[in-house]
């Protein structure tokens, strides 16, 4: 499944336009990014917690030379599913 089945289904549930679903759709996207972005932490019941991670600098080696090389920090959003989905795809 991707986005342009998930606006289908939304436009199917919601019996509107496919503009509306679409909108629906990119309206909760914008709200997670934003809020992963301000370092908060979304929360959707039933579905799960999107929180970003700080991930410290580190060296790594380059595969094909072999050479040390420094990676530096990040931050990575991570996914925790609510029990209601971990349960939902047993």
């Amino acid at each position: 499944m991707n986005k342009a089945d998930i606006v289908s289904k939304v436009q199917e549930t919601l019996g509107s336009t496919k503009a509306d679903a679409e909108r629906a759709v990119e309206t909760f996207i914008d709200c997670v990014v934003k809020g992963l972005k301000g370092g908060d932490e979304v929360s959707v019941a039933g579905l799960g917690i999107f929180v970003a991670k700080a991930r410290p600098a580190r060296t790594g080696r380059n595969p094909r030379t072999g050479e040390t090389i420094r990676i530096a920090a990040t931050r990575t959003p991570k996914f925790r599913p609510a029990k209601a989905l971990k349960d939902a795809v047993k």
